[in-house]
């Protein structure tokens, strides 16, 4: 083990950087994302040996702009889950609090920033892997729109939901990220937002006070959107997409029982439920992009629950809220918005419109100025 967190996997304590907005920057890089030299498995066993020979597009655009990338990063195996509890690299645990789920399937990335093991991290959100582990661990993450950032060198979970993304301690690092890895628009907002919560899904009373307190600080009143459908069904359409594409990418690879079984779903649905899904994620496509278009943004909770115990049962319901922007292909940004009467964090997301990411950040600052909520986790915890 690397580091307590088993945030790390592997180090490359020779690493060095270059000229450039992001000179003298470290940044991790999540196990699924081809770092050249470097372990290139998903956090899936029977790859361990497996070396990347050659930088995903996104690694070799932070190298062009003088980032130090330092190593790899634990994940849930093959990013589907949402715990990092990894059966065979061990479980990633959150610096708030050692035991506890950093959430995922970027948990190692999320557990490295948090505790201040590097500067940024690079992670994937396929259905929220960027954002729960930023919301779980009390930073920040981004999620780009589908398509501003590359795929290519990504082991691929759905190329149709995935997105490489950042999380950072702080929004202007994790904004020198992103402009420097994706296609970042400069549209400002206009609207004074929507928001989304409940909607078929159970919310922890902490999550849910804190929200509340969020919403009441808000500049303007915004609007409460609504949609055709619970987000527990939509989230459970994405699922099985997932689970068909991961199935057939993943066919002839040995996996753990638990995600072999979780890759059983997609082909085992039927012709006719598959139609439904498929259905159910057009719907919500449209309606999250007519929300978004007609009120500027959406804010919603991250996770509707707080951190939990790696010894108990991973909440069904973790992606619930993250998974709308990624079936609407839309940048979404999560930061802090409060903590548990223990000490746990808790996240509050901003969804907003394709091109305008400059925008969305701006928002972002403006919220986090009014909660200032981030704190680095406590020695010892």
């Amino acid at each position: 083990m690397l580091d307590r967190f088993n945030a790390f996997l592997f180090r490359d304590e020779t690493a060095t950087g270059g000229e450039g907005a992001l000179a003298g920057m470290t940044i991790g890089v999540k196990a699924n994302i081809a770092v050249k030299g470097m372990p290139f498995h998903a956090g899936i066993g029977a790859l361990k040996d497996r070396a990347a020979d050659g930088d995903a597009a996104a690694v070799k655009a932070l190298r062009a702009a003088g980032a130090i990338i330092t190593g790899i990063l634990n994940m849930e195996e093959g990013a589907l889950g949402a715990k990092s509890d990894n059966p065979h690299f061990g479980p990633v645990h959150n610096p708030h609090r050692h035991g506890y789920s950093p959430g995922g399937s970027s948990g190692g990335s999320g557990a490295a920033v948090a505790a201040g093991l590097c500067d940024a991290a690079l992670g994937t959100d396929t259905m929220g892997s960027v954002r729960i582990p930023a919301a779980h661990c009390g930073v920040y993450g981004f999620k780009p729109a589908t398509g501003r950032v590359s795929q290519d060198g990504l082991e691929p979970a759905d190329l149709s939901l995935d997105a490489i993304g950042p999380l950072a301690r702080d929004l202007d690092t994790l904004e020198r990220v992103a402009r420097a890895m994706s296609d970042f628009g400069e549209d400002r907002i206009e609207g004074a937002g929507a928001t989304l919560a409940g909607h078929g899904v159970e919310i922890h009373r902490e999550v849910l006070r804190v929200f509340a307190k969020v919403v009441h600080d808000m500049d303007a009143e915004p609007e409460v959107a609504s949609l055709s459908h619970p987000c527990s069904r939509i989230r459970f359409a994405g699922f099985i997409g997932v689970s068909q594409a991961m199935a057939a990418h993943l066919e002839g690879v040995a996996v753990s029982d638990h995600l072999a079984k979780l890759l059983t779903y997609g082909p085992k649905r039927s012709a006719e439920d598959r139609e439904e899904d498929r259905a159910i994620l057009q719907t919500t496509r449209d309606e999250v992009r007519a929300v978004v278009e007609r009120h500027g943004f959406l804010v919603l909770p991250t996770v509707p629950n707080p951190p939990f115990p790696h010894a108990a049962q991973e909440p069904a319901a973790q992606a619930d809220f993250t998974c709308l922007a990624n079936i609407a292909g839309l940048p979404a940004l999560s930061l802090p918005a409060g903590w548990t009467g223990d000490g746990l964090p808790i996240g509050v997301q901003i969804v907003g419109p394709e091109g305008a990411e400059a925008g969305l950040f701006a928002l972002a600052r403006t919220l986090d100025q009014q909660m200032g909520a981030y704190r680095p986790p406590q020695e010892g915890a």
